[in-house]
């Protein structure tokens, strides 16, 4: 029976994925019995650090879920889960800051931002054609069967980049987020430490996304790029 051993790679990236996903969950566990010393929830961080840069026009919502939250630049909403938005936790407090991080981001107009908005529909498109074209290309049998399987490889290869361009935008949202509020004092330097440690391990998850779809892209290649010429 044949093996494909570039299934390796598949599984190589799902493991890592995993294990960043159980990372970040108990490092979230851990730290959200750690309640702060201001005792503000998550929901009060977040209206005082939007109001202290300026942002008025910005909301805060409350989604339903566990570490659901995230930042809407559409309606300008800064939405909390469950379990950050009335918890009074470094690891709440760290994760409403984080979002709010997005919203200076897109109020300040960072770069990385606006061409991650800019490119989601990109990588969408690209990661809805890119196997239908591949397929199309493995099952003709024409001169050009190649050009449309590459073509599919170089679709797919958008949601790659947009994994890439995820990362920056992450690690600065993680950044702001800390000298806020360091600055507003609404952690001590005793409790600062505990929550980068969660901010650290959220990033750690979107460097596992896009280690794996590196994965996945390396294993198309490999099994599909310059079929016919090796054939």
């Amino acid at each position: 029976m044949y093996f494909d051993w570039t299934y390796i790679l598949v599984l190589i990236g799902a493991v890592i994925c995993m294990i960043a996903s159980a990372n970040v969950k108990s490092t979230y566990k851990k730290f959200a019995s750690y309640r702060s010393m201001t005792n503000m929830t998550g929901a009060q961080v977040a209206e005082r650090l939007l109001r202290s840069a300026g942002l008025n026009d910005v909301k805060v919502g409350h989604v339903a879920g566990e570490l659901s939250d995230h930042y809407n630049p559409a309606t300008k909403v800064v939405n909390l889960s469950d379990s950050v938005y009335g918890s009074t936790s470094v690891a709440a407090i760290g994760v409403a800051a984080h979002e709010c991080g997005h919203a200076i981001q897109h109020a300040k107009g960072y770069f990385p931002l606006n061409l991650r908005t800019w490119f989601v529909p990109v990588a969408n498109f690209g990661s809805k054609l890119a196997w239908p074209l591949i397929l199309i290309g493995l099952f003709i049998n024409s001169q050009s069967s190649q050009m449309i399987i590459d073509a599919g490889i170089f679709l797919f290869s958008f949601a790659v980049i947009f994994q890439l361009i995820t990362l920056p935008v992450e690690f600065n949202a993680s950044s702001r987020a800390l000298v806020l509020l360091e600055e507003q004092g609404i952690l001590s330097q005793q409790e600062l430490p505990y929550t980068k440690k969660v901010l650290g391990a959220a990033a750690l998850t979107y460097v596992a996304s896009a280690a794996s779809a590196i994965l996945q892209l390396l294993r198309i290649i490999m099994l599909f790029g310059g079929r016919r010429r090796n054939d």
